[in-house]
């Protein structure tokens, strides 16, 4: 449906114009939002049969198949991740269950890393052996623990990278190696890279999938979520994880993504400069006990994410010398900087999680599992999304909250 794209055009240009074109009915050079639930239907049985398939992204029926705002960001999503199609999500989460329930049945084995979204591990952990998927959850950024638990029987390999809430770094390419010398698909939930600093499909993903919410819609007011790969696969998640269970985007949020996906390279230029300068500031900080970031020496990814990325996203975690209440003394010294869950916004975010809460929230993990992030964490650390405002201003901010620190 796109009218306006050249697949040579650079990245900031594809943001601008894939997807977009004149409307038919206005000329308007913005594609307009679509509301409508219900589309009218041709009267030629041919046509019917045609447009009634899920095959057919150019005919509509009924939104929750398909409708045109969201249809248009697919094909925007889809160009800028180099895949050959997407499917657009209420949410991430709706993302991620989409996925893995049309791909996983029950028998099936599924190898996911242990550090990931809350949702997402205990969606891998608890719900799908509850329908009989044998799932194994292991540290990804850990070759050699990925090649033990993936086997030949192993269907889906799923990896979060850069991995929430401690911004793990797992080697894709490597890991991609592993699943497809099993025969299984490689799915990475880059949520966190913010898309254009870590092409994953390239590096051998089969499906990547996004939180729009995040990076991609980039202004804290939309949720939404994305999976791109394979036209068979995504038709198939299209029909099993959106039209049967019903995670299907709305059309507003769809032109709020696509809206604030124009300036993602700009974005996320700016979130990768500040959180650099953020995460040495820290690091070089007396009050400050420790920083992961994959741009710092100091972070055990880095040499990894050196490699498969092209910029570190803005999303660093750093807890302080301090015990668990004055970190959140710290919180309410913080003038620019907002205490609020999320992330990718334009605004500076930083959540505090406590670690003995954050266990008690991720009731899969074992005890091993516990006391390896235990030692990583100490009493807590603060989840930092970096924001686009003027690093000073941020420093300055951070600065004047450390110095009320005792």
């Amino acid at each position: 449906m796109s009218t306006n794209f050249n697949p040579e055009w650079k990245l900031g240009t594809q943001c601008v114009h894939a997807g977009e074109g004149v409307d038919s009915d206005t000329k308007a050079i913005r594609r307009p939002i679509h509301m409508a639930n219900s589309y009218s239907l041709p009267h030629d049985l041919g046509e019917l049969i045609k447009s009634l398939s899920i095959e057919d992204t150019d005919h509509f029926n009924y939104t929750r198949e398909l409708s045109p705002t969201p249809r248009f960001l697919e094909e925007r999503l889809a160009l800028l991740e180099g895949g050959e199609d997407c499917v657009v999500t209420a949410s991430g989460m709706g993302a991620v269950a989409a996925t893995l329930f049309t791909l996983l049945g029950a028998g099936d084995r599924l190898v996911a890393s242990e550090i990931c979204y809350t949702g997402t591990q205990k969606l891998a952990g608890f719900h799908l052996p509850r329908f009989g998927v044998l799932t194994t959850q292991v540290d990804t950024s850990d070759l050699d623990a990925v090649r033990a638990a993936v086997t030949p029987g192993t269907k889906l390999v799923f990896v979060e990278t850069p991995g929430n809430p401690i911004v793990q770094i797992s080697d894709i390419a490597a890991i991609a190696n592993i699943a497809h010398d099993a025969g299984a698909l490689l799915v990475v939930d880059a949520t966190w890279s913010g898309l254009v600093t870590q092409k994953t499909l390239a590096l051998g993903a089969d499906v990547v999938i996004h939180s729009a919410t995040k990076f991609i819609n980039g202004h804290g007011d939309s949720l939404g979520g994305a999976v791109i790969g394979p036209k068979k696969l995504m038709t198939e998640i299209r029909e099993y994880g959106i039209v049967h269970l019903g995670a299907c985007a709305s059309p507003f949020n769809a032109w709020l993504i696509m809206r604030g996906s124009v300036t993602l390279p700009l974005r996320m230029k700016q979130h990768c400069e500040n959180g650099i300068r953020i995460a040495e500031f820290l690091e070089s900080h007396p009050k400050v006990l420790s920083v992961r970031y994959p741009g710092l020496k100091s972070h055990p990814g880095h040499e990894v994410a050196k490699k498969q990325m092209n910029g570190y996203s803005g999303m660093l975690n750093f807890n302080l010398k301090a015990d668990m209440m004055q970190h959140f003394e710290f919180l309410k010294r913080l003038n620019i900087i907002t205490y609020a869950v999320s992330l990718g916004h334009d605004q500076s975010l930083i959540y505090y999680m406590p670690t003995d809460f954050f266990f008690a929230d991720w009731g899969v993990m074992n005890d091993a599992q516990k006391a390896k992030y235990r030692a990583i964490m100490g009493e807590g650390i603060f989840r930092f999304s970096v924001g686009i405002e003027d690093a000073e201003d941020l420093i300055g901010d951070l600065s004047r909250a450390l110095d009320a620190v005792p």
